[in-house]
């Protein structure tokens, strides 16, 4: 295989190995994807902002209204805001690269020497760096409120792996939506027509066993109930059967079929002006 070769500014000739090549492209495009989260005043408060707002808001307006047995409705909450918190910052990977389409971004960097996946990974990649900090402050908001998890630390290495799993499968997902959308608008209906329902459809915010049987049969089964599930079991100690396995299942499933997919649609879609 030929190494990539890249000309520079005084016109010398340089080879690059291929891991190279698509390491140092991709760490140029995550670094830009960052810079947006911290310059982009929507970004930075939906990750500062978001996570207190649900965590108080379930807290201390359906925390009296809601039986959840012998846990404790903080210890049964947290894991859902923490699931839904992910699948809410995993989806902007399709406004992200919506407005990348629309504003011919693509367009230069498909014209340069780089290695073509690396604007997905960039994305991608800052939605993992803004979930984790999104997770942070939710807990400590989490604890301020009375949760008291009893997990050990292989328990607590098994829900962040859980989590990070759970944001690339949603990545991808909304890499695909993004590549496919005409507009901004539509990526951002993304997040309030597939995200909002499945998070309510699941077990984040009620014990299933509450919901009318059609509904309760499809919240067990669907994959966000599955993760929140075994989250929950990992750090308040809820019983967790088979939820992990299926959980991680669903998420490397989700995977091995949308970064292909985005993958293709990526290298082969027309970019769209605004």
């Amino acid at each position: 295989m030929n190494e990539p070769v890249v000309s520079t500014h005084d016109g010398t000739v340089v080879y690059r190995p291929p891991l190279g090549w698509a390491v140092n492209d991709s760490w140029v495009l995550i670094k830009r994807s960052l810079k947006h989260i911290t310059r982009n005043l929507d970004q930075l408060l939906s990750v500062l902002i978001q996570p207190i707002m649900f965590m108080l808001l379930f807290r201390y307006v359906f925390g009296g209204a809601i039986d959840t047995g012998e846990t404790s409705y903080v210890n049964f909450l947290t894991a859902g805001v923490l699931v839904q918190q992910a699948a809410f910052g995993a989806s902007t990977t399709a406004i992200g690269l919506a407005v990348d389409l629309q504003r011919g971004i693509v367009d230069r960097f498909r014209s340069l020497p780089m290695f073509s996946p690396a604007l997905l990974i960039g994305h991608i990649v800052a939605d993992l760096t803004r979930n984790t900090i999104s997770a942070i402050i939710m807990f400590v908001v989490a604890f301020a409120v009375g949760f008291r998890p009893n997990a050990n630390i292989v328990e607590w290495a098994l829900v962040f792996g859980l989590l990070l799993l759970f944001t690339l499968a949603i990545s991808w997902m909304s890499a695909i939506l993004g590549l496919l959308v005409k507009s901004l608008e539509a990526a951002q209906w993304f997040a309030f027509l597939l995200i909002l329902p499945l998070t309510f459809l699941s077990s984040a915010y009620v014990p299933t066993d509450s919901m009318p049987k059609a509904l309760r049969v499809f919240a067990e089964n669907q994959p966000i109930t599955h993760a929140i599930e075994a989250m929950r079991a990992w750090m308040v100690g809820t019983p967790v059967d088979n939820h992990g396995w299926i959980s991680l299942i669903w998420f490397i499933g989700i995977i091995a079929v949308s970064m292909p997919i985005a993958t293709w649609l990526f290298r082969h879609q027309t970019p769209r002006s605004a």
